[in-house]
């Protein structure tokens, strides 16, 4: 399994590179974020000791449960799940970004609960760029007003914007959720009292990294093409069981 997971981090890590230069960009540009749902401490511990070190969880007690058996490595650890505000303050514990801000009552628990530990976090805001019913995410109408409203709050700091886009067979049908995120930082940056430049864009899954990756995306979430499909026979995209 060793031998697999290193191959199988090298053909990703070309599969970036390839897309960077294709689409005029620097490979530097493009971070490899490993998205560990469901995946044994031993196995991330095999792609951490080959040079990874940004990992990202869907579930809270996902953390918990792993942080003891690689409490010995240098890892970074994003949450890219939906969050509930119940859960705030253990994942709090372990990570230093939050990909999935995506209400204004999370944002508020969250500030509540920073200020208690006198400290502040990057923040993803979470955009719904599908217009899927099975997706969280703010709606793309929504992210002016709501950036506003986050801005309030010192401990918040946005660091970028983040999307899971339309899975499709077709990749033609996939690209426009892509763009529309990059479109929707663009229009960020044309509102010049909000002070916010260098956003991020977290965006591409194993199926469509490349295609991200033309659109503008700084870091793809990789799990199925690093570590295998955990969802054998679950075709129907659903975001509770996202890779």
């Amino acid at each position: 399994m060793k031998e697999k997971i290193i191959s199988n981090l090298r053909q990703v890590h070309q599969r970036i590179e390839d897309a960077c230069k294709m689409s005029g960009r620097q490979r530097s540009d493009v971070t490899l974020l490993l998205a560990v749902k469901t995946v044994t401490p031993d196995l991330i511990r095999i792609a951490i000791e080959a040079g990874e070190n940004l990992i990202g969880e869907n579930k809270v007690q996902e953390f918990s449960a792993k942080h003891a058996a690689l409490k010995d490595l240098t890892i970074e650890r994003h949450f890219i799940g939906h969050l509930q505000t119940n859960k705030v303050k253990e994942v709090l514990k372990y990570v230093t970004c939050i990909q999935s801000l995506d209400r204004l009552g999370l944002a508020q628990e969250l500030d509540r609960q920073l200020q208690k530990e006198n400290r502040s976090i990057d923040v993803f805001i979470q955009i719904n760029t599908s217009f899927e019913e099975s997706k969280f995410g703010i709606t793309p109408d929504q992210i002016l007003p709501f950036i506003e409203q986050i801005k309030k709050y010192e401990t918040l700091k946005i660091k970028g914007l983040m999307t899971i886009g339309l899975l499709d067979v077709e990749k033609e049908k996939m690209r426009p959720s892509l763009t529309l995120l990059r479109e929707i930082r663009d229009l960020i940056y044309t509102q010049k009292n909000n002070n916010l430049k260098d956003l991020k864009l977290s965006m591409g899954m194993s199926q469509d990294l490349e295609l991200a990756i033309e659109e503008g995306s700084n870091m793809v979430r990789i799990g199925t093409s690093i570590f295998g499909n955990r969802f054998l026979g679950k075709e129907i995209w659903n975001e509770n069981l996202i890779s």
